[in-house]
């Protein structure tokens, strides 16, 4: 049995199903153009974001000087210190252990490092040129009085003479502190001032003052301080 070879047939292509297959390309060409100002339209949605919006950044220093007006005083560090504070009251001429009397009193207290933003102007907030770097002089940072916590601290020794004895059987009136605390806050301020809390004011300043200039489009921020009396 003999077979057939296959015939494979084509059509001619008509010069109108050409024209009309253009004419189809063509069409999906143009839709997929107007999706564009329509897709532009919907990023422009509230909320949304815009990709396609040009974003201005104000590099100027009232920005950075408002921002930094607005903390006014700027608790930058924080100490705590612990002193001993030897109090000796005694009669001239009278032995101690007949009229006298020591208090030992140990005290606990914190002390907060300070610097004062309310006073800048346009001369401490200094923009370069090419507005990509900022220099801010501040004073220095200041040390606030000593606050001493009463639940840390306490009377830890106490010696009286027969007289201050004899006299504390008769006395009710409870024995006043004062003396105590203002020589343990005074103490309290002296160790404070030598200790490193300045240094780390002004470390805690400067990163958090390169933060806020970092996100207003600084590239390079530098903080000077200097003495009060040269501001």
């Amino acid at each position: 049995m003999l077979t057939r070879p296959a015939r494979i047939t084509t059509r001619p292509t008509l010069p109108g199903q050409a024209r009309r297959r253009w004419v189809k390309v063509l069409a999906g060409g143009a839709a997929i153009v107007a999706l564009v100002p329509f897709g532009a339209q919907v990023a422009a949605v509230p909320g949304w974001g815009n990709p396609f919006e040009q974003r201005t950044v104000d590099r100027s220093p009232a920005p950075l000087l408002t921002a930094m007006r607005d903390v006014a005083q700027f608790r930058a560090a924080t100490g705590t210190f612990q002193v001993l504070v030897d109090l000796e009251h005694d009669t001239p001429n009278v032995p101690a252990v007949i009229s006298g009397e020591r208090t030992t009193f140990f005290a606990t207290g914190r002390v907060d490092g300070v610097v004062d933003f309310s006073a800048l102007d346009g001369r401490h907030v200094v923009v370069s040129p090419d507005r990509l770097a900022v220099t801010i002089s501040l004073p220095s940072p200041t040390l606030e009085p000593a606050v001493i916590d009463p639940a840390q601290s306490r009377v830890v020794g106490q010696e009286r003479g027969i007289v201050e004895r004899v006299t504390g059987v008769f006395d009710q009136a409870p024995r006043s502190d004062q003396e105590l605390y203002v020589l343990a806050a005074s103490k309290l301020d002296a160790a404070a001032r030598t200790s490193d809390l300045p240094a780390r004011a002004e470390e805690s300043t400067r990163s958090m003052l390169t933060n806020l200039g970092t996100s207003l489009g600084y590239h390079r921020v530098t903080v000077v301080f200097n003495p009060i009396d040269q501001q």
